[in-house]
């Protein structure tokens, strides 16, 4: 049995706070509450998982009690909480500062990216993955502890390095990458190359010149048509990202499912939707998403925990909010499945909204069906 936790108001506050916030922290912290309510998440189902194979085991001891934490602050993620993973940014901070010291005083910006650089990617090993395989790549913490990253996170980690050096740098998403640089009054100056290298390409390393890539298309004119992303952009990117992460996960023994698979099997343009037509239809059943394995549906229910937060910061985003209703549907919640996928329509394109209506009601008989049999269920076994 699993549960899926509720968001902290500690962690919603930091979601929803202004985009012009002075607290420079907190889309960092953000970051940080996100992977500790999922790390609570998962431990608290691995101490139901343990309870339940005791009381199906007696032979087996009894498993300890999990430590109990006052807050989601004060619990260790990988041996540190939020506020010792933020501490370790100031740390690289210094050895960068450190690795300045030997050279003349008043160092000019290139040779400041290539401290940075140096410490974050020889020392300390940090590598921008291009392609989302492993969920130690998009939280936070794991990544300052492991230096394998998501290109959303790892620019994270050297826009706040940079910052405590003084340093503005700002970033936007281009394509799958995500593309930082120091604003300057003439961005010519960034593609100029020296030494083999451009100033944009010291920041960004290879993805600028893979013609695969479409940072290899910036240039200085295009550049400046770039939107610079907020912090709640830069939540959402790293909240969009774990959903692809953990749905492609839930899903993997049904190779190439679609959330919205199911929508368009309904929708068939040229046939009116007749409500009155109702028990002649075939009620629509979920496409299994086989939960043989805890661990898929844990993975099911994570990425419906990133689809809620991202939903505080974009709540008229119609796409997101099917999506996420789609989620609630496989996981057969079907009530909650069908009020989401109602706001959905209201904000929806008409085309659309079109394709939505006759899922939804589908949806809605299954609801009453499925409330229907549970009291019958309860109401025999009341008689018995």
């Amino acid at each position: 049995m699993t549960k899926r936790l509720s968001i902290s108001s500690m962690a919603s506050s930091a979601l929803v706070e202004s985009p012009n916030s002075s607290r420079a922290d907190f889309y960092k912290e953000a970051l940080l509450y996100v992977a500790a309510e999922d790390e609570a998440y998962l431990a608290y189902n691995r101490e139901l998982d343990a309870r339940s194979t005791h009381n199906e085991r007696k032979d087996i001891s009894s498993p300890p009690d999990a430590h109990g934490w006052d807050s989601v602050e004060a619990m260790p993620m990988a041996g540190k909480n939020i506020n010792e993973w933020l501490a370790e940014l100031d740390t690289i901070a210094k050895e960068v500062e450190a690795e300045l010291v030997p050279r003349e005083i008043g160092c000019d910006l290139v040779e400041v990216l290539e401290a940075v650089n140096k410490i974050l990617f020889e020392s300390r090993g940090f590598k921008r993955l291009p392609v989302l395989v492993d969920s130690k790549c998009s939280y936070l913490h794991s990544v300052l502890g492991s230096g394998c990253a998501s290109a959303i996170l790892l620019s994270v980690i050297y826009i706040e390095v940079c910052r405590r050096l003084n340093l503005i740098i700002v970033g936007s998403r281009v394509g799958e990458d995500f593309l930082i640089w120091p604003p300057t009054g003439n961005p010519e100056e960034l593609f100029k190359v020296t030494s083999g290298h451009s100033l944009f390409g010291v920041v960004n390393g290879k993805c600028v010149d893979d013609p695969r890539s479409r940072a290899s298309d910036i240039n200085s004119n295009s550049l400046l048509g770039l939107d610079i992303a907020t912090n709640r952009d830069i939540i959402g990117i790293a909240l969009a990202n774990l959903i692809r992460l953990y749905w492609k996960r839930a899903s993997r023994t049904n190779y190439g499912l679609m959330l919205t698979s199911p929508l368009r099997s309904v929708y068939k343009p040229d046939e009116k939707f007749n409500k009155n037509s109702g028990p002649n239809m075939p009620l629509l059943r979920p496409q299994e998403l086989r939960f043989e394995m805890l661990i898929l549906q844990d993975w099911h229910e994570l990425a419906m925990m990133a689809s809620e937060r991202l939903l505080i910061l974009q709540p008229h985003n119609w796409a997101l909010r099917r999506d996420y209703g789609m989620m609630l549907y496989y996981n057969r919640e079907y009530e909650a499945a069908v009020q989401e996928l109602s706001i959905c329509m209201a904000f929806a394109p008409e085309d659309e909204a079109e394709v939505l209506e006759p899922f939804v009601e589908k949806l809605h008989l299954m609801r009453i069906e499925t409330s229907w049999k549970k009291s019958l269920r309860l109401a025999k076994s009341t008689l018995s």
